[in-house]
């Protein structure tokens, strides 16, 4: 069977795209660590791009399992090595590479996410054994060396044990990367165990070696346990679908393979296949993988369910509403895929860092140990009357400078950050948007589908005169089925809700611009607008009907000698008032910026006690308000969901989409997402960022320190190998803790 990580085998298969992919130039990738970007020349469709790459990349895994070949590369291919990955290029004219605009491409994830969890778990649990043994022959050897039990070289026989068993993990790293051509932390660790044992210092090799392998355990621990949250969202994806046939027959189908309008069966205790509206049958759903709230959700006719969430305790008979790719937790899942390749500059620095420091690192070492030995005197390799030797310095000084704890410092944090937003509804993508939204301090929010929900909903019926409501609503829901748009569904859903009867309808056409009509029981029925009222015969009693209420809007039915109205109101969301309060107390300017109409805007302005409002806004003039904010120095937090949200998304600072309603546009341009549209998620992750930001802030403070203190202390000899690995290794592991309480603390006030 072929090896399917090595990136000599997806060469073919990864050719053949190339040359079929219009566009695309070149890809750059590591089929070990799953990471690839490509090249592309010219506009290109990049959906049509990453899902013609996923394709391909499953496919040429497929057939490396199952042993096939994918052929051979074209002799006029560029193959070459760059920074331990491989270099793909179609031939093309030398000027063509400075054209090229790299994309990084999110490697198929559904079984990469499966691997990786049960990876992680076995992983951390091979380490901690390992650490487990390197620890117990250590301590055979320390007692057998310090009471003289049995002979002398039995302690040494416990202390080789010892490094066996801690170096046989980094031994396997280390192989593999200088086979890349690169050296790492575990390199230098591996050459301080050597270096101690070869001058006798068997005891500090045994503990530098358990501290590492200890370290690494709880390092790889950490990992596990943040993706735990993030990977069972891909576990909880359903993969089939009870589909309900026309003729009362049910058959099983893939997930992928639903379509917009189709029936489907829930069972009690079955996950909701994808996004669907409830069409019979009453329950409960499970939404905390989707939206973090524990309570069940009540679910009635007319209701809409997420895909991944569980049906509770009744069958249901749900509709489909878009296809499983359109989902709510396709959405969650693609939008993961994005963080985990888009990084914090300061995370970019750190791993900048951390490849050249230990070059530097190593080369310093080496210079001191000839500094010690040729210019102070201090003797080579063998310890004098308490004065340590050059080489026991330089290995005390190769362990205290080595940056462990200060590579992990920043993408510990971020990684603990993204797990615990993904498990409640808060999707960052990627540690530059944790980093950016701690530094906000006014956050612009749009009305319609932000501060309110988004769908109009009946407060009031009315008729004149009074006492014939039910009637008004009868025929108002009876003719509104047959249409769709908002104001329609909101009449149709409330009439499902009062349990109206259907009147049957007959001619029913739409009114351009006012209304609908139809014949409902031998009689002309027609709904619309107020302006068909002060157009017909009912001219002259119009002028005397009530005004309309602000913030309302009104569908008004007449029907032979019986007039009536429906009162709608965008509904305010329960959260965004204490929202906004919280947001103020922080000392954070809040501003909405919507299109509506200033009688509407200032309504709900006034309802939230929002007191800055600014209304009937184009897509252009909130984007110039927005800038305006920019100019004046302040970080600007947008919060939208629409298309007409989505310049002023781009140009803010940090730009946060409402997930459930959010449009295409919106969510491209979002560096937060706020799943099932929960408001109240923004100041949790908002709250979160500056956790995490001094948590930041205090790991490099623990790392960074240490380095400082311990490197001057071991360049003047003051302190043995064995303190320095305490301090090296400690360091390292409190700064895993430290982030992992971002997981178990998660948002605190701030």
């Amino acid at each position: 069977m072929a090896d399917r990580n090595h990136d000599d085998s997806w060469l073919p298969g990864l050719a053949d795209f190339l040359r079929k992919q219009e566009g695309a130039e070149a890809i750059l990738f590591d089929a070990d660590s799953q990471k690839i970007s490509v090249a592309t020349l010219g506009p290109i469709d990049t959906k049509e791009l990453e899902r013609n790459l996923a394709a391909t990349l499953k496919a040429i895994e497929s057939s490396l399992v199952n042993g096939g070949d994918n052929g051979a590369v074209p002799s006029s291919y560029k193959i070459s090595r760059v920074g331990g990955k491989t270099l793909l290029e179609l031939p093309s004219c030398y000027t063509a590479p400075k054209l090229w605009q790299w994309r990084d491409m999110p490697w198929p994830t559904e079984a990469k996410a499966a691997e990786d969890y049960e990876h992680g778990e076995h992983e951390w649990q091979f380490l901690a054994i390992l650490a487990g043994l390197c620890g117990i022959f250590g301590a055979a050897g320390f007692f057998a060396h310090t009471f003289s039990l049995g002979p002398d070289w039995l302690s040494i026989v416990f202390f080789m044990l010892a490094i066996v068993a801690g170096a046989w993990e980094p031994v396997q790293d280390v192989s593999h990367n200088i086979r890349k051509g690169k050296l790492d932390i575990h390199f230098l660790m591996l050459a301080v165990a050597v270096g101690a044992s070869l001058i006798g210092a068997w005891q500090e090799g045994a503990l530098l070696l358990f501290l590492f392998s200890f370290s690494e355990a709880l390092e790889h621990f950490a990992l596990y346990r943040t993706r735990r949250g993030i990977d069972a969202l891909f576990k909880s994806a359903p993969r089939e679908a009870l589909i309900l046939e026309d003729d009362g027959s049910e058959r099983n189908i893939p997930v992928e393979a639903v379509e917009p309008g189709q029936r489907m069966r829930v069972k009690p205790g079955d996950a909701f296949p994808v996004d669907a509206e409830v069409v019979e049958g009453e329950s409960a759903s499970d939404e905390s993988n989707i939206t973090g709230e524990a309570a069940p959700v009540e679910k009635r006719v007319g209701d809409e369910v997420y895909s991944g969430t569980i049906n509770l305790w009744g069958a249901l008979v749900v509709k489909a509403l878009r296809p499983a790719q359109e989902s709510s937790l396709q959405k969650i899942i693609r939008l993961i895929q994005d963080a985990q390749h888009l990084k914090a500059p300061s995370q970019r620095f750190t791993e900048r860092f951390g490849t050249h420091y230990t070059y530097w690192i190593l080369a310093v070492t080496t210079g001191m140990f000839f500094v010690w030995w040729l210019g102070f005197g201090v003797p080579p390799f063998k310890n004098v009357g308490g004065e340590y030797s050059s080489f026991y310095r330089a290995m005390t000084l190769l362990v205290v400078a080595s940056p462990c704890a200060l590579v992990l410092s920043i993408p510990s944090a971020f990684l603990a950050s993204i797990a615990w937003g993904a498990q409640r509804g808060i999707l960052f993508r990627g540690g530059a948007a944790i980093e950016k939204l701690s530094e906000v301090n006014v956050v612009a929010l749009d009305k319609t589908g932000t501060l309110t929900t988004g769908e109009l909903s009946v407060e009031k019926v009315e008729s004149f005169p009074p006492g014939h409501e039910e009637a008004v609503l009868a025929y108002a829901y009876s003719l509104e089925k047959n249409a769709n748009h908002p104001l329609a569904r909101a009449i149709v859903q409330h009439g499902k809700k009062e349990g109206v009867e259907e009147r049957e309808v007959d001619g029913f056409r739409s009114i351009t611009g006012s209304g609908v009509q139809g014949n409902v029981d031998d009689g002309l029925c027609v709904i619309g607008r107020r302006e068909l009222l002060a157009e017909g015969p009912l001219k002259k009693w119009a002028e005397d009907l009530p005004d309309l209420p602000e913030a309302y809007t009104e569908v008004w039915v007449v029907y032979k000698d019986l007039l009536g109205r429906l009162l709608l109101r965008d509904q305010i969301r329960e959260e965004s008032k204490p929202v906004l309060e919280r947001l103020g107390g922080l000392g954070i300017r809040t501003v909405m910026l919507t299109g509506d109409r200033r009688e509407a805007a200032e309504s709900v302005g006034k309802s939230l006690g929002l007191r800055e409002v600014r209304a009937g806004l184009k897509p252009e003039d909130k984007v110039a308000a927005v800038q305006a904010f920019t100019e004046e120095g302040k970080k600007v937090a947008m919060v939208g969901d629409g298309v007409n949200d989505a310049p002023c998304l781009a140009a803010a600072y940090v730009a946060v989409a409402m997930g459930g309603r959010g449009t295409d546009a919106a969510l491209e341009q979002s560096e937060v997402v706020l799943m099932n549209d929960r408001i109240d998620n923004f100041l949790n992750a908002y709250c979160l960022s500056k956790r995490a930001k001094r948590i930041i802030r205090q790991n490099l403070a623990i790392s960074l320190g240490t380095i400082g203190v311990m490197v001057a202390a071991a360049v003047f000899g003051l302190v043995p190998l064995t303190l320095g690995v305490f301090a090296h290794e400690g360091s390292t592991a409190l700064v895993c803790l430290n982030s992992m309480r971002l997981l178990i603390f998660g948002k605190k006030e701030v």
